[in-house]
């Protein structure tokens, strides 16, 4: 994605891991052999583990997708924090279609969902530090699904959850867009059922394109505000071509439809114990929550959260009045970046 970040001060420095899981038993009902999770690190865990703060990653992200909020000047302070960015199945390095070999290679890898994702890492953290509580648990997107599905499937794992641009449950409007585009990528003859032996480069194309008119706001567009940051002399058609080809540099075909299934089909309502009944599974939760749905949001609109804000007991609902759409909840712009800094501060204040 695109940003108006600018001058910005150096990353904070992390540390990657790989954690495996052996026979992990899937929502799905298949068992992965070797279930891999990649994650990174900042700071040092102290020696109550009451320090911890997790965030787990947003759709084809890497454990780097949360240093907006991390650093000295930001909510996050490593100094302070042991923070733990967690990568998803499907994002091509945690366990994934193309990465995992056969009989699971490719199409014949299962759907892992949400809540696959929550009880894998949930066993990194205790099984590698020990960690069965943490401060917070901070989620951007789909990794705001995530941390939804902390708060109902763990309901005292957590002292607070904060929610960026993401609803506990995927609707209608939201499954029909993304079945869209999958269907962008499945309709090239070189997909081939997903047993291709080149990446299907036209139907990515065409997914990428699709993915991108749902990104940002219609007013963002209208106003040109991918000029903001770019090199000067940059086009339209420019912008709307590196969309098309460099959306997500190198991504598989497969992989890109396994997340979005997961995305799909996630719904606390299915959460054992609570009949489909996503209203209810709302109700459950314990831990206060920052809600922050982006304001022209077209992913996860902010009707639906506001929806969703009202069955959830100790709630503090804050739209991101901003024009960038849906990477607003992931800091698109510097006024995002403060806004998101200042509310998620006070919150774990």
């Amino acid at each position: 994605m695109t940003s108006a970040h600018a001058a910005e001060p150096p990353a904070p420095t992390g540390t990657e891991h790989v954690f495996t899981i052996a026979n992990f038993a899937t929502e799905a009902g298949t068992v992965l052999p070797e279930a891999r999770i990649v994650y990174g690190t900042y700071g040092t865990l102290n020696a109550a583990r009451d320090n911890v703060i997790l965030v787990p990653s947003h759709y084809m992200a890497d454990w780097h997708g949360y240093e907006w909020l991390i650093g000295k000047d930001r909510s996050l302070d490593p100094d302070r924090y042991f923070i733990v960015a967690t990568e998803m199945f499907g994002n091509g390095r945690s366990s994934s279609p193309g990465n995992t070999p056969e009989p699971l290679h490719g199409p014949r890898f299962p759907v892992t969902t949400i809540r696959d994702n929550v009880e894998a890492v949930r066993r990194l953290l205790a099984q590698t530090y020990g960690i069965t509580h943490v401060r917070a648990v901070i989620g951007f997107s789909m990794g705001g699904q995530q941390a939804f599905q902390w708060a109902v499937s763990h309901p005292d794992f957590a002292d607070r959850i904060v929610v960026t641009a993401a609803t506990a449950k995927t609707y209608g409007h939201g499954i029909v867009r993304l079945e869209s585009q999958i269907a962008a990528i499945t309709t090239d003859p070189a997909f081939a059922g997903g047993d291709y032996t080149a990446q299907p480069a036209k139907g990515i194309e065409a997914f990428n394109l699709v993915w991108t008119a749902w990104l940002y706001s219609q007013e963002w567009w209208r106003r040109e505000l991918w000029r903001e940051g770019a090199p000067p002399g940059t086009t339209f058609e420019k912008v709307l071509n590196d969309y098309r080809t460099q959306f997500i540099p190198g991504a598989d075909a497969n992989n890109l439809i396994l997340q979005a299934r997961a995305w799909q089909r996630h719904d606390v309502g299915t959460t054992p114990g609570f009949d489909g009944n996503a209203e209810t599974a709302l109700r459950s939760i314990k831990a206060p929550v920052l809600y922050m749905p982006g304001a022209t949001d077209l992913y996860f609109p902010v009707e639906d959260a506001r929806y969703e804000a009202g069955f959830i007991p100790h709630v503090v609902f804050k739209p991101i009045p901003s024009l960038w759409g849906h990477p607003a909840g992931a800091a698109a712009s510097p006024a995002d970046a403060k806004f998101l800094n200042d509310a998620i501060s006070d919150f774990l204040k």
